[in-house]
């Protein structure tokens, strides 16, 4: 998926992140094999519970911004209005696969 995009992760006990990409499939395969150390990495965060396409990288950064700014709260109802059962929305994207998504990180471009 290469579209600006801001999403949301949880870990099993509902830790919570925020990021932003422009290619969601590489950035999502990245934490689910916690190739950079962070956050995600020490909470086991993996599972992507929310997710919104943007127009361009300006609006998804400002909605990046908005959405870390809000009260936990407010982010736990977003999810649970688009996703109640907190079900991995990329649960599907790797499983049949042969191909590895491309790393960004080892990209020579």
């Amino acid at each position: 998926m290469k579209s600006p995009c801001v999403y949301i992760l949880s870990s099993k006990t509902k830790v919570l992140y925020i990021g932003v990409t422009s290619d969601l499939e590489a950035r999502l395969w990245q934490h689910k094999q916690k190739k950079i150390p962070g956050f995600t990495t020490k909470y086991d965060i993996t599972t992507l519970v929310h997710l919104e396409l943007l127009p361009d990288m300006m609006q998804a950064i400002a909605r990046e911004k908005q959405l870390k700014g809000w009260v936990r709260a407010k982010k736990i109802a977003l999810i649970l209005e688009h996703n109640p059962h907190w079900e991995d929305l990329s649960e599907s994207w790797y499983r049949n696969s042969i191909i590895i998504p491309r790393d960004p990180s080892t990209s020579s471009g």
